[in-house]
């Protein structure tokens, strides 16, 4: 009987937050047209070229309509009914459905398309053995950021919108800060916000106005 050979790679979970209600924009942005995916396909497309062992996605707001117009292949989906108390209840429900044997979570904005699937190839590069590693834009600090199995405990008990940002600034210089050209990518909670998104990747506002392809 052949041996398999010992894993050498961490297993490397990627978390993809969701779950945003859409209140300030007024329809689900989950939803809204990126090129030929919606704004989370576009996202999640990301996370599949990035090769995780393993995606988890975290829904809430239009969760049914989520369901119906993004392809969630390959993602094991997570629904958490607490959106509305901040993205901090979405991380704490997602952390139940992350493998036992995942040694690095790296959290997603599923309303962030500009991040690409070379920065989180840098950034899970440069962690070393930090427990936690974020991205340095040349305006300040922005996702991805990326977690070793250390740092979840703490991650379970954050609280509220900003808790991930509280964590970060309690951790100090412990944070592994990791260079990226450009700005940090904008992501949508308003309609100038999906207008601005559109305009930095070059695609044209009109053939955006109406949810179509599925993600």
């Amino acid at each position: 009987m052949r041996m398999q050979a010992p894993r050498t790679e961490p297993f490397v979970t990627a978390l993809v937050l969701a779950a945003g209600a859409s209140r300030r924009l007024g329809r689900a942005k989950q939803l809204l047209p990126y090129g030929e995916r919606t704004l989370l396909g576009h996202v999640l497309r990301t996370a599949r070229a990035c090769r995780f062992d393993q995606i988890v996605v975290v829904l809430g707001g239009a969760e049914s309509e989520v369901r119906a117009g993004v392809d969630l292949a390959g993602a094991d989906v997570v629904v958490n009914d607490a959106h509305a108390s901040g993205c901090s209840s979405s991380i704490a429900a997602a952390l139940e459905a992350v493998d036992q044997r995942c040694e690095v979570l790296v959290l997603m904005l599923g309303d962030q398309p500009g991040v690409d699937a070379d920065t989180v190839a840098m950034l899970c590069a440069a962690r070393g053995e930090a427990q936690i590693a974020a991205c340095r834009y040349e305006n300040g600090r922005g996702h991805p950021i990326a977690f070793a199995r250390g740092a979840f405990g703490q991650l379970a008990a954050l609280h509220g919108d900003k808790g991930v940002w509280r964590l970060l600034e309690q951790c100090g210089e412990d944070v592994v800060e990791v260079p990226i050209a450009g700005r940090v990518p904008l992501d949508v909670d308003t309609a100038e916000d999906y207008q601005a998104v559109l305009a930095q990747a070059g695609l044209g506002a009109s053939r955006h106005a109406t949810v179509s392809a599925l993600g």
